[in-house]
């Protein structure tokens, strides 16, 4: 009898632990669809089915240091925002922001070169006296020296020694002495109060700007290729 009842007993827990098992299973949810109304995070991760990073919503504490084939760039402190990835895993560009009181204020929209950094940026600056400069800035990067090359050559350099002028010299020599990027139009207004469009040639330097000076004049210039104004073209 005794046997029997540790049997029926054995029975009765198996039985008992079966059902709850799939109790719990059927009442389980396979709606990956999970709708929040508010949720309170530090990173967002966005990934691919394959593991690949697309996206990083981040604060500035576990921001994204960026990398480009893969391979991750030093830590560093990066502002919070949006950080965009590509297939190759390249960074491509993303939203950043920040503010205070000692540093002033600023938001930008950055889009990058592929292999390369920013070739366009929406901006807006604040600097600690809150004289501001907001627009849409333009650059051209050199399609053969990428970033990657540069940092190769860059981890070289500081290795023996060069200072941060001499390796930008070194790249534009290494380059048959064309610009490895350079400015080439800012549209918006300047810190100094100016208002309009501002282009420039390969080398960076102002050649033609349409805009109102802070006295409320407008001004249509011409410049040489040292900067060197030539014209008003409103002048008589």
């Amino acid at each position: 009898m005794n046997k029997e009842n540790f049997a029926l007993k054995i029975y009765s827990v198996s039985l008992t632990l079966i059902l709850a098992f799939l109790l719990v299973s059927g009442f389980k949810s396979t709606d990956t669809n999970r709708q929040f109304e508010e949720i309170t995070v530090k990173r967002i991760n966005v990934v691919e089915p394959d593991g690949k990073l697309k996206m990083v919503i981040s604060n500035q504490t576990l921001q994204h240091p960026g990398m480009v084939d893969g391979k991750l760039f030093p830590k560093r402190e990066r502002p919070p925002g949006i950080i965009f990835f590509n297939e190759e895993q390249d960074e491509v560009g993303g939203l950043v922001y920040a503010g205070n009181k000692e540093i002033g204020a600023n938001l930008v929209l950055s889009v990058d070169q592929y292999k390369d950094d920013q070739i366009m940026q929406l901006l807006q600056q604040t600097d600690k006296n809150k004289d501001s400069q907001y627009g849409l800035q333009f650059w051209e990067r050199d399609k053969n020296l990428t970033q990657p090359l540069r940092k190769k050559t860059w981890e070289m350099l500081d290795k023996q020694g060069y200072n941060y002028q001499e390796k930008w010299e070194y790249l534009k020599k290494q380059n048959g002495e064309e610009p490895v990027f350079a400015p080439r139009m800012f549209v918006g207004k300047k810190y100094s109060r100016e208002t309009g469009m501002f282009i420039q040639d390969k080398n960076g330097v102002d050649r033609l700007r349409v805009y109102v000076d802070s006295s409320n004049n407008p001004r249509v210039e011409v410049l040489n290729e040292q900067g060197e104004l030539i014209k008003n073209l409103l002048e008589n």
